[in-house]
């Protein structure tokens, strides 16, 4: 199996918000976007490199990385996506879906 670079290194829990939906405050510019392949791009923090965003080129629906919000959100996990990759130091043994990739 080819090997992939790794985003954030561990675990990346995000949530899919419509495009015309995202509303992106930023009021000291310091919001930039990373093209990582030609039908990806990653959105990311100017200042520290925190990661905030995946979105397909072109797609529908941009991903945002829930540690980014300060507050709760009341948001649930749906499902484990990319778990043939899991670590083996930690265990997914709750029933929600489970996708390879």
């Amino acid at each position: 199996m080819r090997r992939l670079p790794k985003s954030s290194g561990h675990v990346f829990a995000s949530t899919d918000v419509p495009v015309e939906a995202l509303t992106i405050h930023d009021p000291q510019a310091v919001l930039r976007w990373y093209a990582s392949s030609a039908r990806v791009r990653r959105g990311f923090c100017g200042r520290c490199g925190c990661s905030l965003f995946w979105a397909p080129v072109g797609g529908s629906k941009t991903a945002v990385a829930m540690g980014a919000f300060d507050t709760p959100t009341g948001t649930r996990l749906h499902m484990h996506i990319f778990v043939s990759e899991q670590g083996d130091y930690y265990a997914l043994d709750d029933d929600l879906p489970k996708h390879a990739r």
